[in-house]
């Protein structure tokens, strides 16, 4: 407050103590008094201070003033203030606070709080001093207290401070709830259209926090308006006590009465929306705030305003500040609208995008079900029509080996399918790592090539690998990903190439970093049907298709792409394509790989079976139906099989038989009385050697990498698959084999 305010500060606390006066002398003033003022009749005055009280009493929110030393002694505070510390009267409240500032702050806070103000003033002596504390209501409940203060001096008052208080509880356990509903909300979201949800609250809670912003300067008596007046309803005129750059002009200078009807017709032609005047005057016309304010305290009017050819939002707030059974003096406040419209529409807008993913993904999934469904049914009408035909043709051995082969095929194609769907459930469940270990490139592209060389051959494809553009092949990195990384891909090539074109894999180094890295490009090429360039920008979604098996005649789920790239991410490398259709397409993996230190060699496997170390297996499995086909399996190829029905008969056996009696254990891991996991650990914990030592390989129907991972902190050797697949089999038991020489 500047100084040319301290003359009104004066003046209310006169009027104060003039009413308090007339209060105390049961209406009896004489004529002292009335000429002590100076400037009316003692009638006058009197009236003029119960108006005056009347305002402050009903005016938002808290206002006090209190002197600034001593023992900070309260002179006037409002009945707003005392109901925000639960009392009834001054005379409660006096009792409450001990008639003393000092009293009104919890006293853990109260140190904390003066030399807040103390610093504040120090530093300016004509802004507003702002400071937040804890208060003790009457009724003992604790409430949170913005103060919002300026100290002032005046030769016949001495030093005060005058304070504007607002009770912020709820805002700040409004707070509060919502944080708790955000982390809980993120707690429970496993989802990806919950985590844009989640997005979503964090920035309305931005919003909300910036909307929530301390006022820099704070001028009148309300701290939540940019313009304040008092309307004197019956005497048609109103009183501004805050005006902004807007209502200056027209409403004049703070605490300058104006004619009510006059100020408000030019305010409404000169700033309110031509679309909003009819309605902006109607509902400001003092009969029907007088109307409207008879039955509710207060009442909000928004409209639209024009300034500087822009349309912005404001609303008008009449509280009744009178007589409740008549309304006859009002407090108006008006306050921009347009953050809290601009909030509206973000919100709007992030909620319309939340819908629209989640129609697609809606779409998507359909689609893919659409295409699963159909995809799946193939290969199974297959198996059971080859196997009606198999049965007619027992004695037919070459028609009988055709039908098997067929079946064979279609069930590893209906195997392939499920595969793909899980992997990429897993790799959406956040489980995926890569892990680094030392590795050959031109043996990771070499095995690609040798297990689709046969395909390609019997399409008719040329199909080629080069290498020789890697200076260095050895190599830090995940060889089991690299491996499915670039199988995708050039299965993807060989099976969309039609017969006669041309297929080629090739690894090239395109730099050597100084940090022992190199970045290296792995490149497939075809001469295929190529892709459409509206559906190459979706070409590595899940589930999508650019033709469908029904119209390709190619079956799959469209998963293989999405796999490589999230594959590749996962790698800390990308995937580029360039297509045309009809002449074919080209996938570039770009990776960063960290170098093997010269000398360091990929270990080589050896060459020749290992099975003739390995004679006598136990087949721990509980379903009786894959027992009896693992166990033909695995005799038919020379093994010598026993077999136990869960994890506890299986280290029965081999704590029963004598040491070295198995050559390997082949365990299910989801098992009734003991799971594999546990049977493992409790094989390894005998105290015979010879039996604890039995290598143990998983064989499941889990394959995600975790499940791998504790089935070799349970103490296993290795982890297949389920259906068993014998050459993979024989290849983990070589491995195991090399390992312990």
């Amino acid at each position: 407050m500047s100084k040319r305010d301290h003359p009104m500060i004066e003046q209310i606390l006169t009027l104060i103590d003039l009413f308090q006066n007339h209060l105390a002398a049961s209406g009896q003033l004489g004529a002292g008094s009335a000429q002590k003022s100076g400037a009316l009749p003692a009638a006058a005055e009197i009236k003029a201070a119960r108006d005056f009280i009347s305002f402050m009493e009903e005016m938002p929110g808290g206002f006090l003033i209190y002197r600034a030393d001593g023992g900070e002694d309260i002179l006037y505070a409002n009945q707003g203030l005392q109901r925000i510390y639960g009392c009834e009267s001054m005379e409660e409240f006096r009792l409450l606070t001990g008639n003393s500032f000092r009293g009104m702050v919890v006293p853990e806070d109260l140190p904390e709080v003066q030399e807040s103000i103390r610093r504040q003033i120090a530093s300016s002596r004509f802004d507003l001093d702002y400071v937040e504390y804890r208060a003790i209501r009457r009724d003992g409940a604790v409430r949170w207290i913005e103060d919002y203060g300026h100290f002032a001096h005046s030769e016949s008052v001495g030093d005060i401070f005058y304070v504007f208080l607002v009770d912020a509880t709820e805002k700040k356990e409004q707070a509060r709830r919502e944080q708790a509903r955000l982390v809980h909300e993120k707690e429970a979201s496993d989802q990806k259209w919950q985590e844009l949800i989640d997005e979503y609250d964090k920035e309305r809670e931005l919003i909300n926090q910036e909307y929530l912003r301390r006022l820099e300067v704070i001028e009148g008596l309300s701290v939540n308006y940019e313009s304040i007046f008092y309307v004197d309803l019956d005497g048609g005129t109103i009183l501004p006590y805050r005006t902004s750059g807007r209502t200056r002009p027209i409403f004049g200078e703070p605490h300058i009465t104006q004619e009510y009807a006059a100020a408000m017709a030019v305010y409404v032609q000169t700033w309110v929306h031509p679309s909003d005047r009819a309605r902006v005057e109607r509902e400001t016309n003092p009969a029907y705030i007088r109307q409207r304010l008879s039955g509710e305290s207060t009442f909000c009017l928004n409209y639209r305003v024009v300034e500087d050819g822009a349309v912005g939002y404001l609303q008008i707030r009449f509280v009744n500040a009178g007589r409740k059974d008549r309304a006859s003096q009002a407090v108006m406040g008006c306050r921009r609208m347009d953050e809290e419209l601009q909030m509206e529409m973000e919100q709007k807008q992030v909620l319309e995008e939340a819908l629209n993913n989640a129609n697609s993904s809606i779409v998507a999934k359909n689609t893919f079900l659409s295409n699963m469904s159909h995809d799946m049914r193939t290969p199974l009408n297959a198996i059971f029509g080859f196997t009606a035909l198999a049965r007619h043709n027992l004695a037919n051995p070459e028609a009988l080996g055709g039908y098997l082969d067929r079946i064979e095929g279609s069930s590893r194609q209906l195997l392939d399918m499920i595969d793909k769907v899980l992997k990429l459930s897993w790799m959406d469940s956040n489980e995926a790592r890569a892990e680094e270990e030392p590795c050959s490139l031109r043996e990771i592209l070499a095995e690609v090539y040798d297990f689709l060389l046969p395909q390609a051959e019997e399409k008719g494809l040329a199909f080629t690998m080069d290498c020789t553009q890697t200076i260095h092949d050895a190599v830090f990195g995940d060889r089991e990903k690299l491996n499915q990384l670039v199988m995708y891909l050039a299965n993807n090539a060989v099976t969309y190439t039609q017969a006669g074109g041309c297929v080629s894999l090739s690894a090239v180094e395109r730099e050597e970093l100084p940090n022992g890295c190199a970045v290296y490009q792995i490149v497939v090429q075809d001469t295929g049907i190529g892709i459409g360039e509206e559906f190459i920008q979706q070409i590595f979604e899940p589930f999508t298709r650019e033709r469908n098996t029904t119209l390709s005649g190619i079956h799959g789920v469209g998963l293989g792409l999405t796999i490589a790239r999230n594959i590749a991410e996962l790698l800390g490398g990308s995937i580029e394509v360039q297509s045309a259709v009809g002449e074919g397409s080209t996938f570039t993996v770009t990776l960063r790989l960290r170098l093997q230190p010269c000398g360091e060699a990929v270990p080589a496997e050896e060459d020749g079976p290992a099975s003739i170390l390995c004679r006598h297996i136990l087949l721990v499995e509980d379903n009786l139906i894959n027992q009896e086909i693992e166990m033909a399996i695995l005799t038919h190829i020379g093994f010598t099989v026993d077999t136990a029905g869960d994890g506890k008969e299986a280290v029965e056996m081999v704590s029963a038989a004598p040491p070295e009696t198995y050559d390997l254990i082949l365990m299910d891991i989801q098992m009734p009385v003991m799971d594999g996991w546990e049977a493992a650990r409790a094989i390894r914990a005998l105290p015979e050697p010879g039996r604890a030592a039995v290598p143990i390989v998983a064989l499941s129907a889990n394959v995600f990498e975790s499940d791998m991972q504790k089935s070799l902190d349970a103490g296993m050797d290795a982890h297949l698959a389920k259906p068993l697949d014998v050459p993979a089999l024989l290849r983990a038991i070589q491995e195991i084999v090399r390992r312990t020489k």
